[in-house]
């Protein structure tokens, strides 16, 4: 599988279709960008069933079986929708909100055991609420259509703050299975996706003490403590920002010394599309090769989000560079080698001023793959899989 740096990038586009608009906007920065890219990779690849089996399987050790709610949402075509307990795609409407002003779109586990359920075409999530349901809210987007407000754990005000949730995301299409489980928002419920097909692959799985480890390795550290919200969840550090929770300066200094290196020398940055060579003039780090981009000095928030000055279009030059920059910048490569990407992980994290959320995150599973930042992908860290002739996905929430 190619790195996604090297890939089309389509993260936005999606966004858009499962609701970017201000209906959706809390969850606007939310999605991981690997499963949700629309990959053309497996284009020539035999097609995936029409559905898909979807095992849950909860190995939390910590809530029965009538505790754990599963929310399966996305779009299909550009348009929301849900998945019913029955396997049925169905839209979203503003008559599914009660009496409350809230949906139920809960799909309950068996009583005990596994859970097998249908997962048909659409892009999404699959969401586990534990102890509590989730309230989405169907609304009307800014075309007109239905849509949903997804749960937004990092927003003290959200209704769903209190609860205990987590998702994993997904694209499942003729062209196969593709899908990942992501902390690129908060990290709160361990689980593990396992995919079956042409091969057999899991990923996600955190080790055992991993998510304490992870709680305890932040409290430990003053610029990140805030972000740890009791045993619930850790919020990814971009979300602090907006929430006054992480300050907005916080890799100021890091980026100044980057922009101040490759003044006086030249940067390399190997992608698909070729190397390309850049060196900061006129205040933005500008490169030649393949195609001339340029980026404007980046914020703290712009690193952590991999977006503002390090957006990330889908035009194969502009969109990689940018992805491996922000790679380099959240895991501090930057300065230790004038070539990137850095494909060592050991190489990773060093210095002090980095991100610290993503290296705890990381730390907190077995095979060292998690998704910290949007492009966590780069040289291929990400809690990511994908098979182009897949026979089914199994979703096991695992030990606390």
């Amino acid at each position: 599988m190619a790195p996604r740096h090297q890939r089309t990038l389509a993260r936005r586009t999606f966004l858009v279709a499962l609701g970017g608009a201000a209906a959706a906007a809390p969850i606007a920065a939310a999605i991981a960008p690997h499963a949700l890219a629309g990959t053309t990779d497996g284009r020539d690849a035999p097609q995936a069933a029409g559905m898909l089996p979807l095992t849950i399987v909860n190995n939390s050790g910590s809530f029965d079986n009538a505790s754990v709610h599963v929310y399966i949402v996305g779009n299909q075509d550009g348009r929301q929708a849900r998945v019913t307990p029955d396997g049925t795609l169905a839209p979203i409407a503003l008559s599914d909100n009660g009496a409350d002003g809230f949906t139920d779109y809960a799909i309950s586990l068996a009583g005990s055991g596994e859970t097998r359920l249908s997962l048909p075409c659409m892009s999404g999530r699959i969401y586990v609420a534990l102890g509590q349901k989730l309230k989405f809210r169907a609304v009307t987007d800014g075309n007109g259509n239905a849509a949903l407000q997804y749960p937004a754990g990092w927003v003290s005000s959200d209704p769903n703050y209190p609860v205990l949730h987590d998702c994993a995301e997904f694209t499942h299409s003729s062209s196969g299975m593709f899908c990942n489980t992501t902390m690129v928002d908060m990290f709160s419920v361990p689980m593990s996706i396992r995919l079956t097909g042409a091969k057999d692959q899991t990923t996600g799985t955190v080790r055992s003490g991993g998510r304490a480890a992870a709680f305890a390795a932040l409290r430990q550290i003053e610029a990140f403590a805030k972000l740890v919200v009791d045993d619930t969840r850790v919020i990814a550090p971009g979300h602090g920002v907006d929430a006054g929770l992480f300050a907005r300066d916080y890799l100021a200094p890091y980026i100044d010394d980057v922009w101040s290196t490759y003044t006086a020398q030249d940067l390399t940055v190997t992608t698909n599309a070729g190397t390309f060579t850049g060196r900061v003039r006129g205040g933005k780090l500008t490169f030649g090769g393949p195609a001339s981009v340029a980026f404007d000095k980046p914020s703290t928030r712009d690193v952590l989000f991999c977006d503002g000055a390090l957006a990330a279009p889908n035009d194969g030059t502009t969109g990689p560079v940018a992805a491996v920059l922000g790679a380099g910048f959240n895991r501090s490569t930057l300065l230790a080698t004038a070539s990137q990407p850095v494909t060592d992980a050991s190489a990773f994290y060093r210095t002090d001023l980095t991100n610290h959320y993503a290296k705890a995150m990381h730390a907190a599973t077995e095979d060292g793959r998690a998704y910290g930042f949007a492009f966590d992908d780069v040289a291929d860290f990400a809690s990511y899989i994908q098979d182009t002739a897949p026979t089914g996905i199994r979703l096991t929430l695992t030990q606390f």
